[in-house]
């Protein structure tokens, strides 16, 4: 097998044959397979081990024939490493012994360490650029999506604790997010330097905030990653979670590659909010995969027709995978859309050969 570089051009907005494919959290609990290395691993542990963290992270690949992979890992690993003790509990989320609540705490965070704690999550991306023939994507966490776990000290619905900060203390948040701005970068950097060849910057609940708030708190360290990671040359994706659609106009200007869009918001009103200055990923609402195939289908083809429209699109869902979706749904999505989306891109060229587009 030859690489394939689909996902890449995608990516960068040059011309395809049909369109990639992957999905967030596709290596997960819907796989059987991985459900039972979870009866002796927790993903920690799995984490910790390079070799079966690279295992996992081919399963997708292999099994569903997607278009790229995306590491195995957890966006709070890298917190470990600035100071943070933090545990991942089953059926509840990240939850952090020593929690941030105030400047004192803040202060204490130390700049991250990649080799010094990281080198187990720098291995296994070194081994699976080796080994891949799809491009190997990596992620880091937002800061504003890491600061809510620290603040709140475990997942949270209306984020009480991380607002009365933002609000109540700006100077605080801002050095809170300076320094997680700092770990981002670092990280990543880390990552495209032993392999990586795209990564992704999940900001999975910013859509929490208003557009303004987004602009004051959020936005300026956002573009500070993007500025500073712009040098390397690999595909640079910002996902700004669920419910995160009114930020979009927000998000022109900055220096990233592709932005993901979820399932509120359709492909062709996404690229319009964006300006038509970025590829977009998405946004396939997840649970759709609990319908028939028919009904997957049908609800696949409206997202790809739309896709085709402009260059730069990559097919994905608008959130990530959830334990009781079906493994054999996914692998005939994924035969489906590349497919289904070979005749629409060749459609879709003449259309535009007819109207001198």
């Amino acid at each position: 097998m030859s690489y394939n570089d689909l996902f890449i051009r995608a990516c960068k907005r040059e011309p395809v044959s049909e369109l990639p494919v992957w999905y967030m959290r596709q290596a997960g609990r819907y796989d059987p397979d991985y459900r039972k290395i979870k009866e002796k691993y927790s993903l920690l542990e799995i984490c910790k081990q390079p070799e079966l963290a690279a295992e996992v992270t081919l399963m997708p690949v292999k099994k569903l024939g997607v278009d790229a992979a995306i590491l195995y890992s957890d966006i709070m690993n890298p917190v470990a490493s600035i100071g943070i003790d933090f545990d991942i509990v089953q059926n509840v989320g990240p939850v952090i012994d020593n929690p941030i609540r105030t400047a004192a705490d803040v202060e204490r965070l130390r700049p991250i360490q990649v080799e010094a704690d990281l080198s187990h999550v720098i291995r296994t991306i070194e081994l699976l650029a080796a080994d891949l023939k799809v491009p190997l994507i990596t992620f880091a966490g937002a800061p504003f999506t890491i600061a809510s776990y620290l603040i709140e000290g475990r997942p949270s619905k209306s984020y009480i604790r991380t607002k009365s900060l933002m609000y109540g203390e700006p100077k605080v948040w801002f050095q809170l997010m300076d320094k997680l701005g700092d770990m981002v970068i670092t990280y990543l950097k880390a990552h495209v330097a032993s392999g990586a060849k795209a990564f992704q910057v999940f900001d999975s609940w910013v859509g929490a905030l208003s557009p303004a708030d987004f602009r004051v708190f959020v936005l300026p360290t956002m573009r500070r990653i993007f500025s500073e990671l712009s040098h390397l040359d690999v595909p640079k994706i910002y996902f700004p979670g669920v419910a995160s659609g009114e930020l979009l106009p927000e998000l022109q200007g900055l220096q990233a590659d592709v932005i993901g869009l979820d399932w509120r918001v359709s492909i062709a009103e996404g690229r319009r909010r964006l300006g038509h200055n970025y590829a977009v990923q998405g946004n396939l609402d997840p649970f759709v995969l609990t319908a028939p195939m028919s009904f997957i289908k049908e609800q696949a083809k409206a997202i790809i027709d739309q896709g085709v429209q402009e260059p730069g699109y990559v097919f994905n869902l608008g959130h990530g995978l959830f334990p009781e979706a079906s493994l054999d749904k996914l692998k005939e999505l994924t035969d489906f859309v590349h497919d289904y989306s070979r005749q629409a891109l060749k459609e879709q060229a003449t259309i535009n050969q007819g109207s001198g587009a």
